[in-house]
């Protein structure tokens, strides 16, 4: 099995200030307190944002990575209200600004800026994450973003030209059809795209045309990975399946599976990964889960320290089996936006939905509300499936839902309830780039 390349890719960062030939621990716990003193005093200096915020906090503070923990976390939220005071340096020097607009609301949108030597970090670090399953020569089709220079499909198309790979930007999925023309039409070995997505191309009544063996790996990304998708596509396809973990506020890379497929590897020569406590903030000890922050240290345009993600994951402790001494963080189990809190007490996450309905042949995605009514819930799901099934696939959802941990003891009490199950019509499509999540919903009836 073949080490993770991102071991190569921060030994080179680190360099000269290696101990020995070969990376360890110590050289980068030295590298990576280093570079978060270099950040809080660059961020300082240069933020206005962050010169109000780090008060009383010097850098000579940290001492241990562990003392980062003194520092005071920071959220959307901050770059939402506050994101040109962020910046540390003048827009002119702003290659980049990615544009984010929360789904179903009204309000602003938030906005992250990068420099020139900020994307050619993130292209940097796709080169070799992608090296782990992609070899030169071979073509990769990028079902993401890509029109837009600084875009991630612009990016991860440099990243591959650097290994000698072609990258071919189709977009996000609107006609899987399409999809599957343009895999047999440019014998393409490599998928980059968004799992529910990519799903729907391996769902597609003309899946059968892709040539046995033509796709060798797929790599997912935007959105969690229920593994019940994974296995549907290695089964499918015969291919290798990685999860990539990262975000815009990342510079859109953050983490990425090496072969053995059991954990991310970090970008841990950009990037400074903790688990906190989601309600305290507090540091989470090694095996515990918690809540994603992380903090940049080479970053130049924006910034961010101890940042909130709403991720939730937690750092395994047994060493990979790719032998890499880097730390490992178990595949990220959902977000604190994705879940509702129901009438009897239980949290009902997408990902406990995921799991659960993916694994129904013809089901392609799915839209799920609960409503409250009188003080008790109802689950109702709209359903994107093949419509010759309707009948059968309904039933499935059914019988998979009643085997639900967090629903099971709530329907035998009547305290929850399974609403109409729908299905769309028309053909599927979307963004792909907006996370799915539950919608809540409380309605009372007016008294008499």
């Amino acid at each position: 099995m073949q080490k993770t390349p991102l071991e190569l890719w921060v030994r080179s960062r680190i360099g000269k200030e290696l101990s020995g030939n070969v990376l360890s621990l110590s050289d980068l716990a030295r590298y990576q307190l280093e570079k978060l003193k270099e950040t809080i005093d660059y961020a300082r200096i240069n933020s206005p944002f962050y010169r109000e915020l780090l008060v009383g906090f010097p850098s000579n503070r940290l001492q241990r990575l562990e003392d980062l923990s003194q520092l005071p976390l920071s959220r959307a939220q901050d770059v939402l209200s506050s994101g040109p005071q962020l910046l540390c340096v003048s827009q002119s020097k702003i290659a980049r600004v990615v544009t984010i607009q929360s789904s179903g609301t009204t309000a602003p949108p938030k906005r992250l800026y990068f420099t020139e030597e900020d994307l050619d970090r993130t292209i940097d670090f796709f080169h070799y994450g992608m090296s782990t399953f992609v070899n030169p020569g071979q073509k990769v089709l990028i079902l993401m973003p890509g029109e837009t220079p600084g875009s991630v499909g612009d990016l991860l198309v440099k990243a591959l030209k650097r290994m000698n790979a072609t990258g071919i930007v189709h977009g996000p999925i609107q006609d899987p059809g399409q999809v599957i023309n343009e895999i047999i039409r440019h014998e393409i070995d490599c998928l980059v795209g968004i799992p529910v997505q990519v799903l729907s191309v391996a769902r597609h009544p003309d899946v059968s045309a892709i040539p046995a063996e033509r796709i060798k790996s797929v790599l997912l990304s935007t959105d969690f990975l229920p593994r019940v998708i994974a296995h549907e596509l290695e089964n499918l396809w015969g291919c290798a399946v990685f999860d990539h973990y990262g975000a815009s506020e990342m510079g859109l890379g953050g983490a990425v599976e090496c072969q053995a497929r059991s954990g991310y590897h970090l970008r841990e020569a950009d990037l400074y990964f903790e688990i906190v406590d989601p309600e305290t903030g507090e540091p989470r000890s090694v095996g515990e889960l918690g809540e994603v922050v992380f903090t940049t240290l080479t970053r130049k345009g924006m910034p961010l320290i101890r940042y909130r993600t709403g991720d939730f994951a937690r750092f395994l402790d047994e060493p990979c089996p790719c032998g890499t001494v880097l730390k490992r963080m178990e595949r990220v189990r959902g977000r604190l936006s994705e879940r509702v809190l129901l009438r009897s007490g239980d949290w009902l996450s997408v990902t406990d939905l995921d799991e659960s309905l993916f694994g129904i042949p013809g089901l392609v995605n799915y839209d799920a509300v609960v409503r409250n009514e009188n003080d008790k819930d109802r689950l109702e799901l709209s359903l994107y499936a093949d419509p010759v099934h309707e009948q059968s696939i309904s039933n499935a959802v059914q019988q998979a839902l009643a085997q639900v941990a967090t629903l099971r003891a709530a329907l035998v009490e009547g305290r929850l309830i399974l609403g109409p199950i729908t299905f769309m019509s028309g053909t599927w499509s979307t963004t792909g780039v907006a996370k799915r999540k539950i919608t809540y919903q409380v309605t009372r009836e007016e008294p008499a």
